[in-house]
């Protein structure tokens, strides 16, 4: 599933190619009724978490959760004809976008969008945010900080790659309590995740390692499978780019945790 960053990718690039101007709305899939939207402005786009939001005016916002399977897809034009199980289709200017596979795509107003954001936690890369909620929620927590770092009803956006590695940069065993968590360490997690984050939306891909750290630095090879660096994500059994303790893998809450048993010890 899709983290945060690149749900605000997405916002950055849909408000710079659409908003303020009017645009062609469609369902070629016909499972999405679009015509409360279609041929009106666009004012912005925006995400928050996981979600994504085009703004047509305050009784007409486009929300979209990609879940598992979503995906956008980006075109210049001209436009052609629909290719698969296009569920959302939208037209600008000098470019066009695809949507297939969404958990969720829906029209709300905005009243059902603020009872949405009001159910989710404060997100690291919005400058309303407030950690201070998050770390109420997990200050009153028995649940372990690594379970609670992906309730998005806790913090928004973020998901299994950045649980782990913001764990392990701070040397953090993924099964402390919330409540054993002060509020100096959940200061340090908090700006930490808006910096990978923020990175993530510049970059469009993810990348954990520390400079000092670094394959070329520490002579090794560069991990194969990803454009950036991790250093316990998908590791497992693998050693620990730091201390050579095999990568550990468990499951919690139905998603596979990461963590390096020395260097993250309770």
């Amino acid at each position: 599933m899709p983290e945060g960053h690149t749900l605000h990718r997405l916002a950055r690039l849909h408000h710079e190619r659409y908003a303020g101007h009017v645009v062609e709305v469609s369902s070629p899939q016909g499972r999405f009724d679009a015509s409360a939207v279609d041929g009106r402005v666009m004012v912005e786009a925006e995400a928050h978490g996981k979600h994504l939001f085009h703004v047509y005016g305050p009784d007409a916002v486009v929300h979209v959760h990609l879940g598992l399977y979503g995906v956008f897809t980006e075109f210049t034009h001209p436009v052609v004809d629909p290719v698969g199980q296009v569920r959302m289709r939208v037209v600008g200017p000098t470019h066009w976008t695809d949507l297939r596979g969404p958990n969720r795509c829906e029209v709300l107003d905005e009243a059902a969008v603020d009872r949405l954001r009001g159910r989710l936690g404060p997100d690291p890369l919005r400058a309303d945010a407030d950690p201070e909620a998050a770390y109420q929620r997990v200050s009153r927590s028995k649940q372990s900080i690594a379970q609670l770092l992906m309730d998005q009803g806790v913090l928004a956006g973020v998901g299994n790659v950045y649980r782990a590695e913001v764990l392990f940069r701070h040397n953090l065993d993924p099964f402390t309590p919330g409540d054993r968590v002060d509020r100096a360490l959940w200061g340090e997690l908090w700006a930490d995740l808006v910096a990978l984050m923020s990175d993530g939306v510049r970059d469009g891909y993810i990348d954990t390692v520390r400079p000092e750290h670094r394959p070329e630095v520490m002579g090794r090879p560069p991990n194969p499978n990803r454009r950036g660096e991790v250093y316990v994500y998908r590791r497992t059994g693998e050693p620990c780019v730091l201390c050579g303790t095999p990568v550990a893998t468990a499951k919690l809450a139905g998603r596979n945790l990461y963590w390096c048993p020395n260097c993250q010890k309770p």
